[in-house]
């Protein structure tokens, strides 16, 4: 009587190691490691450039990171999510720089997180709901890939910044202070989206400000929407 069971028992051992031989759930077999990419990631050019995405978008069935286009635009390749480029996840989609300073890259690998919140640090995440205009007065934080979470208030809005390589108009700019490497960082105002850092001026020891791009004129003009 006890034979079917045996049987059985050795029937559904072969199929368990079929399954871990073609999935890797064995013991001893590397699991397969899916990237999550959220606001504050760094994604990785095939050039070598690294961008910090500011905010993950939907428009219809197609994901994209929203990041700065002194970045992303001057680099329209693949974007993967490791250093040494092994795993791709995405395209440059589109970018404008100067004039304005923001890039969109558009995820093509199916096999990806894509939180619409952005990382704090230490395991904390900021749920992100929507976008809006900055206005003067505002209070408005950023995450630095270097320096952190620095929070102020919006002193000017439709700000023009001239660079070497061209002026950039349309920016906003807070007291939140920056640090170099800090460039792309994601601004927020609570669960609502503002815009990210694309420059800046003194640093956090003395004292300083923060240009950002609006990220409701990027959605607006690719079609995007937080979520």
């Amino acid at each position: 009587m006890r034979r079917p069971h045996t049987r059985l028992s050795m029937f559904t051992a072969v199929v368990t190691a079929v399954l871990a031989l073609l999935f890797g759930t064995g013991t001893g077999a590397t699991a397969l490691q899916v990237p999550t990419i959220r606001g504050g990631t760094v994604l990785y050019a095939a050039t070598g450039a690294q961008c910090v995405v500011g905010f993950n978008a939907v428009n219809g069935v197609n994901h994209y990171a929203v990041m700065t286009g002194h970045c992303s635009g001057t680099h329209a390749t693949t974007w993967y999510a490791d250093a040494a480029r092994t795993v791709p996840v995405g395209v440059t989609a589109g970018a404008s720089y100067p004039i304005d300073d923001y890039g969109v890259v558009r995820y093509t690998t199916g096999a990806l997180i894509l939180p619409g919140d952005i990382a704090l640090g230490g395991g904390a995440y900021q749920d992100i709901t929507g976008a809006a205009n900055p206005t003067i007065g505002r209070s408005v934080c950023h995450v630095g890939r270097t320096s952190g979470v620095h929070c102020g208030t919006v002193t000017a809005v439709n700000v023009t910044v001239n660079y070497a390589d061209g002026t950039v108009y349309g920016l906003f700019r807070s007291t939140a202070c920056s640090e170099a490497g800090d460039i792309g960082a994601p601004a927020y105002s609570g669960s609502t989206a503002l815009g990210f850092a694309v420059g800046s001026s003194g640093n956090c020891s003395t004292g300083g400000v923060t240009y950002y791009q609006p990220v409701a004129e990027v959605l607006s003009v690719f079609g995007l929407t937080l979520y």
